[in-house]
């Protein structure tokens, strides 16, 4: 089914798509489908947890999104989540997979495969400085949100640089977008969140070699034909 829904969402997306300027680096950062641990409200970071049936079918919506979009290179962290979403969008496309393991989840250490409900319970304090978004608090076993973000940032801008006048499609993970938004938007890593994280949704943003923009966030127009089928 997710085939046949994917063939008619090709055919419905025919905006044109701009050039990318040569000295501009189109981003397209995807966030991976839908996860059991995801259903379950579980913290994943560096664990995995394996796609649904929900999360499988979103990857091939993704693969036909992007048909149109036309990336010319692809890239996705290493987690087994955010490969599972990359690889029909590469099959799909022509494309190989460029793994880079930067772009992984924040590691959680002592909270991940916990409910936040459990983490509270069973590790107050981490759960505490973690929902505070202390942005210098290591969490036991995993790391700070400092430390996160400047591997992240630094992914991206060699990725940006690597690439100018390409449109490059990157899959990773809620945190990872939630990361990019603030460094796009010049926000604190401690400032409330205002933004989506939709499982496999996907992100426009743009680099012109001094800064990375924001042009659209949190498109899932995609995923209606998956609903509409659901119903």
């Amino acid at each position: 089914m997710a085939e046949s829904i994917a063939g008619r969402l090709t055919r419905e997306f025919q905006e044109v798509i701009p050039d990318v300027r040569p000295d501009e680096t189109s981003l397209l950062l995807i966030r991976h489908g839908e996860t059991r641990w995801n259903q379950e409200g579980r913290v994943q970071g560096w664990c995995d947890s394996p796609l649904t049936a929900a999360g499988i079918a979103q990857a091939h919506l993704l693969a036909a999104r992007l048909a149109h979009e036309r990336p010319d290179r692809l890239y996705a962290s290493d987690l087994g989540r955010a490969r599972a979403t990359a690889a029909p969008i590469g099959a799909r496309l022509g494309l190989a997979v460029e793994i880079d393991a930067r772009l992984r989840e924040r590691a959680y250490g002592v909270l991940e495969g916990r409910t936040w409900a459990e983490a509270e319970q069973l590790h107050p304090e981490a759960y505490a400085r973690v929902a505070a978004r202390d942005p210098g608090f290591v969490v036991p076993g995993g790391e700070s949100a400092q430390a996160f973000h400047a591997r992240v940032v630094e992914a991206l801008e060699r990725i940006a640089a690597a690439h100018r006048g390409r449109r490059v499609a990157v899959v990773v993970h809620g945190g990872v977008l939630g990361i990019v938004f603030r460094y796009a938007s010049g926000l604190p890593l401690d400032a409330p969140r205002t933004y989506t994280l939709a499982n496999a949704s996907v992100n426009y943003l743009r680099h012109d070699g001094r800064r990375l923009a924001i042009e659209r966030w949190g498109d899932v127009a995609h995923l209606a034909t998956e609903r509409e089928s659901a119903r």
